[in-house]
């Protein structure tokens, strides 16, 4: 008889540890999916196999037996042995990490197999001759591939520089050497493009995807098709960095320096440390790839952690897009009140009139901003998390864009009654609006969370587009981030100043980054392009830095700040957040727990522990979050979280439990 210890599926603190069960089969290994009876009533409980024992050091008096093995679902031991080193690194429970690479959804009953994506045809898309810089990456790089030699390598190049056709030939190059390889982009709305080219190149049954908007049976299909070892390359969002896959050759992180490589649900994991711990078990490689690197990732490639490679040409030697910023102000001064400075409407006339099309760019959706009352300064704010609600033309309403929750827009002021209730601010749907108004004899589409919430609205949205049916794109974020359209001949950034404005020690990178990769969407066929940077912080260094294109300004600039106030990469930020359904318990809670904090660690960490704070979303269904911020300087994370952990562990084991605790570490 073997024994063997189990987590199990149970979404709690309580039973977060390994249980022994006897096992009469022989037929099991590490990351079986197993059914077990569990606590008093055997309540039959699914649980994964951690270890298998010969024996045990004691009897164990009324030992249960483990009842069957699930024949279908199976981690690999490198997969369980993530999971570990996710517990410990996340503070997170053992099933939070197997959930990760366990698939949802079930088998099809008519046992037919869904494919998403099956209908695609290929992109024909064959680059013969390499330029210098992308044969010199290949040649660095590719004898890491063929030695199974783990590194990590920081590809910085401009936009346009051909960066996804090394990821192409570095991934042949996996394949020709027996291996598998995992290709990830930021947004979900990138992969269909990416799957166009892959598809072209390597044909459809090599090609798994993994992301979020698949409907369940897809995504367990594919989960499947992965783990039988039916394909080798998997593309998807940051949830393919748990792919299936054995003898993991090379991962990519195409626009590295996205935070939506960062979870924030349990566990909040960083996708690229994941990767580095997945490829390092089979001595394969990691890419990060951008146009922007994170200030981390080059200060890492500066240390000799991470070996940096650089694309300073573009691949159809097309100059980068002029690019001019407008200072609002300004254009205030001189009478022009509209969305539009006069040099992006002049410039997006032009555009049009010799036939090439335009994106436009706000990173805030909906049609104004906030509702507020010009007699007593009220806001309109969500009931359950605290922020300001957003106004909807469409839906005539006002709506949260964290909960989704909806409220009429009030003809009075709630505070004074007074009439003089509002709308403010400019969104995509305003902007949309406005521009056909201005341009009525092109057409134009919008692209944000709005537009999208149709299964194939992305892809029907982008192809319009490419085949030109679309003149103007209008959206946020997801149209700045690696599309390739080669007609578009003008960019116009709205507003630089919103991310700007956001309190968060990354917000002038983040808008350097995003500016940055908005103007690169210009000029990537056989014309130069322009870029018009609206703005009313015109002297701010990053807005001027991405106007110039001038990377190293921003990087040594926000370095210089970060040092002297220890902000990674100089040290880990760890967040403790209190939840409680009282306010009064969890202001008292954070202050408990910063106190048991303070306690347990030595007094040089104790100088970088702030005041406990209101989480911004705060009244969160009906629960109170307030956090703590720890500052740990580089090489004490493991001292800090070592003590966090047994805290975090008392605390939510308790038997009264008024308030729990949950760990971010360098939240966003």
């Amino acid at each position: 008889m073997k024994y063997v210890n189990v987590a199990i599926d149970n979404n709690n603190d309580n039973t977060d540890n390994l249980y022994t069960y006897g096992l009469d089969s022989e037929e099991i290994s590490i990351g079986s999916k197993v059914l077990v009876p569990f606590a008093r009533g055997n309540k039959l409980k699914n649980a994964y196999v951690f270890e298998i024992m010969d024996s045990v050091q004691e009897e164990i008096k009324g030992l249960k037996y483990v009842n069957s093995v699930d024949e279908e679902i199976c981690l690999s031991k490198e997969m369980i042995d993530t999971c570990k080193w996710m517990r410990k690194r996340y503070l997170c429970r053992y099933i939070d990490a197997v959930n990760c690479f366990t698939p949802v959804g079930k088998p099809a009953k008519s046992g037919k197999k869904r494919v998403p994506y099956k209908d695609m045809e290929g992109e024909e898309c064959s680059v013969k001759n390499l330029t210098e810089e992308q044969d010199n990456a290949l040649r660095i790089i590719n004898p890491y591939i063929s030695e199974k030699k783990h590194d990590i390598f920081l590809i910085h190049g401009v936009t346009g520089s051909g960066k996804t056709e090394i990821y192409i030939r570095l991934i042949d190059s996996a394949l020709k050497n027996g291996s598998s390889a995992i290709l990830m982009v930021p947004e979900i709305s990138l992969t269909t493009q990416v799957i166009e080219r892959f598809i072209g190149r390597f044909g459809q049954d090599k090609i798994a995807v993994l992301h979020s908007r698949l409907s369940l049976g897809e995504r367990y299909d594919e989960w499947v098709r992965i783990r039988r070892g039916q394909v080798r390359i998997v593309i998807g969002a940051r949830s393919a960095v748990f792919a299936p896959l054995e003898n993991i050759g090379i991962i990519i992180m195409d626009e590295e320096h996205e935070s939506t490589y960062k979870s924030d649900m349990s566990p909040k994991y960083d996708t690229l440390e994941v990767a580095v711990k997945r490829a390092k078990a089979f001595e394969g490689v990691v890419v990060l790839g951008s146009a922007t690197p994170s200030v981390i990732s080059t200060y890492r490639a500066e240390q000799g952690i991470y070996k940096k490679i650089e694309l300073k040409q573009r691949y159809n030697q097309i100059a980068l897009p002029q690019v001019e910023i407008v200072d609002m102000r300004e254009e205030l001064k001189l009478g022009n009140k509209s969305i539009f400075s006069s040099a992006l409407y002049s410039g997006m006339q032009k555009c049009l009139e010799e036939g090439q099309q335009i994106i436009l760019f706000l990173n805030r959706r909906g049609y104004s901003t906030f509702v507020s009352c010009r007699e007593c300064g009220y806001v309109m704010k969500c009931n359950e998390c605290g922020i300001s609600l957003t106004y909807h033309k469409a839906e005539n309403a006002a709506i949260c864009h964290y909960c989704g929750k909806m409220e009429p827009l009030p003809k009075v002021c709630p505070e004074c009654g007074s009439k003089y209730i509002r709308h403010f601010g400019t969104g995509t749907e305003k902007v949309e609006e406005y521009t056909l108004n201005m341009f009525p004899d092109y057409s134009a589409a919008r692209l944000d969370l709005d537009t999208i919430k149709v299964k194939g609205s992305i892809d029907k949205i982008l192809r319009d587009f490419k085949k030109g049916k679309t003149k103007i794109l209008i959206g946020t974020q997801l149209v700045a981030k690696g599309l390739d359209f080669k007609n578009v001949g003008m960019v116009g950034i709205i507003s630089a100043d919103v991310i700007l404005n956001i309190p968060d020690y990354r917000a002038a990178e983040r808008t350097f980054q995003l500016i940055t990769q908005a103007a690169g969407r210009a000029g990537r066929g056989d014309k130069e392009g322009k870029v018009v940077i609206q703005t009313y912080n015109a002297e701010h260094y990053s807005i001027e830095a991405a106007a110039d294109q001038d990377y190293e300004r921003l990087y040594h600039t926000e370095l210089f700040l970060r040092k002297s106030m220890l902000y990674p990469p100089f040290s880990d930020i760890v967040q403790i957040i209190v939840i409680a359904k009282n306010q009064q318990v969890c202001i008292e809670g954070a202050q408990k727990t910063m106190k048991a904090v303070q306690g347990g660690l030595s007094k040089e960490l104790r100088e970088h522990i702030f005041e406990p704070q209101p989480l911004l979303l705060n009244n969160q269904k009906e629960h109170y979050r307030y956090y703590i911020l720890i500052k740990c300087p580089k090489g004490r994370r493991a001292e800090c979280l070592s003590v966090i952990e047994k805290i975090k562990r008392k605390v939510n084991t308790g038997k009264k439990l008024q308030y729990t605790l949950t760990v971010d570490i360098n939240p966003y």
